[in-house]
């Protein structure tokens, strides 16, 4: 049967797309499309539906977080807070899954990051 294979992109509407844009490449890495396609590493992605009222994204009216794979979250962390951005930990996320920590980019949309656990989940196919 054939099968999505990952994930080709991700595309959100934004009040300033190319300052939105520059931070995301400045502050995670990821390519401005206009630099260049980002390449990631490959590993484990979650896909999950939440139930419309839940509170783990935040605001209510939030249709979406994106969660980004990271290798070494207290260095990831100590940058961003060493660049002015407020990063939130909380022990009760940490998990068999990982560790997360979250932040919000300049337009308010939530950014979960998450390093994760040594030998990670197993696969579904």
């Amino acid at each position: 049967m054939a099968k999505v294979a990952g994930i080709g992109g991700f595309f959100f509407r934004a009040r300033d797309p190319k300052a939105l844009a520059a931070w995301y490449e400045r502050h995670l890495g990821v390519a401005d499309i206009a630099n260049g396609v980002w390449t990631q590493e490959a590993g484990q992605t979650v896909f999950a539906p939440f139930a419309a009222n839940t509170d783990y994204f935040g605001r209510r009216e939030q249709q979406w977080m994106i969660n980004f794979r990271v290798d070494d979250l207290a260095a990831m962390t100590a940058r961003l807070k060493a660049a002015g951005i407020d990063v939130e930990t909380r022990a009760e996320w940490d998990s068999q899954a990982g560790r997360f920590a979250r932040i919000h980019d300049p337009e308010g949309n939530p950014i979960e990051l998450w390093e994760p656990a040594p030998g990670g989940a197993k696969a579904v196919d």
